[in-house]
């Protein structure tokens, strides 16, 4: 594929309409600086682009657990990646989808959050059953062309409301509600808010934790992942995917105009509901005590969308939800019924298949809907750093492990197990304290532990993954270095070997089995001599069909192009980060 469609594509799986909400709710709820989400991308899609895909390429891989099983060999990592996504899934993106979802019916229509999330299931099931991957597939991009272009109607009926771009400090430090808890400054915005980097102990958002430890969570989304990955191993070069990656990184700066500011100027406009404060109101208006942030950007939709735009703008934000959820669905429930319950049970035939992954998949939507009253009260109620904190508890080991499996050759299987393992434990145990204490509501007294609130999320996942990194190294100078297999062609500093030789192809397949020889698959590899290139040059194995992206070389033109295109889009990168600083 050409980069414009990855690159547009990159940007489209990253802004799904729950993005929407919680961007535009953290926004409301504390101002630019959520910006640092989006704009901090830039960096990693450049890293995707130039360091993680050239080994993905000379490796031959084509999914993630298939690259760690010819680094490490061996089953379990992949079986723990396998289960870590799973608990994503229902942490982070089906109960977040189903609430976004209901929220919007709830204020379009005004019904019980629980009876909109009932429907939102309904339609979702007829869709899938109707539609399937096919009809996903189809309406995705149509689905945020829309969105875009509805959010910049919004924008500027928006800012043509407040009168101008000017006034919106103005009228934001202003947006104080009628009723307000008496002794208390809750209600009243941020005196930061028009700043990007703020304080390191006491900002909502500390910039040394909207720098290292954000960088952390994004390498893991925009390096590691496999839907991420897929795309850009679907480019026709390298050139392609460094333009992707490009393009995807000036439209992750389009969201802070057409999203983060309309949510502030929501608040603005709507004080009451969206920034609402007071438990009795709160539960009025949105059903939530700890605040109303979130519905930011459907509120602004129904109250200034023209009347033929704004049905189309709620059916596509809907539709778009809905065929998020279906993704999610399928892909979970093949996810455990191939990498776990098909590795137990080897001869299980397709109709219990198809069975075991419609139970699950029920499984996962009902622990999701029990899930959303705790997702309504966690972080303040602010959708969008629920799902990053969640992010910062389970993501960081797999970032230091694939960083370090890419960068250090002597990382090994025992290394990389325990220290995904140790950061587990550490990760889910901070988690569990996250959601026994969550930030009280306006004018209650804190009963958290003093370790929980002086370190932010974004500071532990920076302590997490230095944590696993210690464990991986120290485990893996402990035990036998890895094979010349493991690491020829499989680190950034092995892309160039000597000779030609036979690699065998860690099994990597659900199902463990050796062929009637007895023997693994093998592939010939040559390893090119000054270029970093590692080129497959026999049969691939049927399992493991070559990726896309023919090879690492690239016309020097091009490489060049896509080299100066980086360095202005960094330069700009950093105006905005210094200019909103």
């Amino acid at each position: 594929m050409a980069w414009w469609p990855i690159g547009a594509s990159l940007f489209a799986s990253s802004e799904g309409s729950g993005l929407f909400i919680g961007l535009a709710g953290t926004g409301a709820a504390g101002g630019i600086a959520v910006a640092g989400f989006e704009w901090n991308a830039t960096y990693v899609l450049l890293a995707l682009a130039w360091v993680f895909v050239p080994v993905y390429v000379s490796s031959g891989i084509v999914t993630m657990p298939e690259y760690l099983g010819r680094r490490f060999g061996g089953e379990r990592i992949r079986t723990y990646l396998s289960v870590l996504s799973l608990l994503l899934s229902v942490f982070t993106k089906i109960s977040t989808d189903l609430y976004s979802g209901a929220l919007f019916v709830q204020v379009c229509l005004g019904w019980n959050l629980y009876l909109s999330t009932v429907l939102m299931l309904v339609v979702t099931a007829l869709y899938t059953i109707a539609g399937g991957l096919a009809a996903v597939i189809y309406t995705d991009t149509l689905q945020t062309v829309i969105m875009i272009v509805g959010a910049i109607i919004l924008t500027i009926t928006a800012f043509n409301k407040i009168g101008g771009y000017d006034n919106l400090e103005r009228v934001y430090r202003t947006a104080v509600p009628s009723k307000i808890i008496p002794n208390s400054t809750c209600h009243l915005p941020r005196e930061d808010a028009m700043h990007l980097f703020r304080d390191a102990t006491t900002g909502d958002l500390p910039w040394p934790g909207m720098t290292l430890g954000l960088t952390i969570l994004a390498t893991w989304y925009w390096c590691t992942d496999q839907v991420i990955v897929q795309r850009s191993l679907s480019a026709k070069n390298l050139s392609h995917v460094k333009g992707a990656s490009i393009l995807a990184s000036y439209l992750k700066m389009l969201p802070f105009i057409f999203i983060i500011l309309p949510g502030m100027i929501s608040r603005a406009l709507y004080p009451d509901t969206v920034g609402c404060v007071d438990p009795e109101e709160c539960v009025r208006v949105c059903g939530a005590e700890v605040g109303c942030s979130n519905i930011a950007f459907p509120k602004l939709v129904i109250e200034l969308m023209p009347s033929g735009l704004r049905g189309l703008m709620i059916a596509v934000m809907m539709a778009a939800l809905m065929s998020s959820l279906t993704s999610i669905f399928n892909s979970s429930s093949t996810l455990f019924t191939m990498d776990i319950w098909k590795k137990h049970r080897p001869r299980a035939t397709e109709k219990e298949l198809l069975l075991v992954g419609r139970i699950v998949t029920v499984i996962l939507v009902v622990i999701s809907v029990v899930w959303i009253p705790i997702l309504q009260s966690a972080n303040s109620g602010q959708l969008y750093v629920y799902i990053q904190s969640v992010t910062s508890y389970l993501a960081p080991p797999v970032t230091a492990v694939f960083t370090l499996a890419v960068f250090w050759k002597r990382t090994n299987e025992q290394g990389a197990f325990w220290g995904l393992m140790v950061g587990l434990v550490v990760g889910v145990c901070r988690m569990v304290l996250e959601f026994a204490f969550p930030p009280p509501r306006c004018g209650v007294l804190d009963s958290a532990p003093a370790v929980l609130r002086s370190v932010h999320y974004l500071h532990f996942a920076i302590l997490l993954c230095g944590l696993t990194a210690i464990v991986v190294t120290t485990v893996s100078l402990l035990t036998p270095p890895p094979t010349h297999e493991q690491i020829c062609n499989l680190t950034w500093w092995t892309l160039t070997e000597e000779g030609q030789r036979e690699i065998p192809l860690q099994k990597v397949s659900s199902v463990s089995h050796r062929s009637s020889q007895g023997s693994d698959p093998v592939r010939r590899s040559k390893c090119g001599q000054g270029a970093g290139l590692c080129i497959a040059t026999a049969c691939q194995s049927e399992e493991s069909p070559p990726p896309r992206v023919p090879s690492v070389r690239e016309s020097v033109f091009w490489s060049r192009f896509c080299c100066v295109n980086a360095l202005l889009l960094i330069s700009i990168n950093i105006f905005l980060y210094a200019y909103f600083a």
